[in-house]
């Protein structure tokens, strides 16, 4: 799903385990609880996206677009890589 356009999508509790959606146009698409394990979104595009309580476990994000996510509740683990200077939510 390189490059996929998918603004505006409702992917909530959607299983992306390993998808790659480098470059994907993701912009105020619902992620809710969506299975992003191990996923590549590098430079994906995911402005005003709603991530709340996604699982992004060992996922690359590195160039990822995430101003003005929701973030609140993300899963991470050491070896997710988040874009530089991100910061997750309080």
């Amino acid at each position: 799903m390189t490059r996929a356009n998918l603004r505006r999508a409702d992917l909530t509790g959607a299983y992306l385990v390993g998808a790659t959606l480098t470059g994907a146009k993701l912009g105020k698409a619902t992620l809710t609880d969506a299975a992003l394990k191990e996923a590549t979104l590098t430079k994906a595009a995911l402005p005003e996206a709603t991530l709340t309580g996604a699982d992004l476990s060992g996922a690359m994000l590195r160039g990822a677009d995430l101003s003005r996510a929701v973030t609140t509740g993300i899963v991470t683990d050491k070896r997710t890589k988040m874009p530089e200077g991100w910061a997750p939510e309080a």
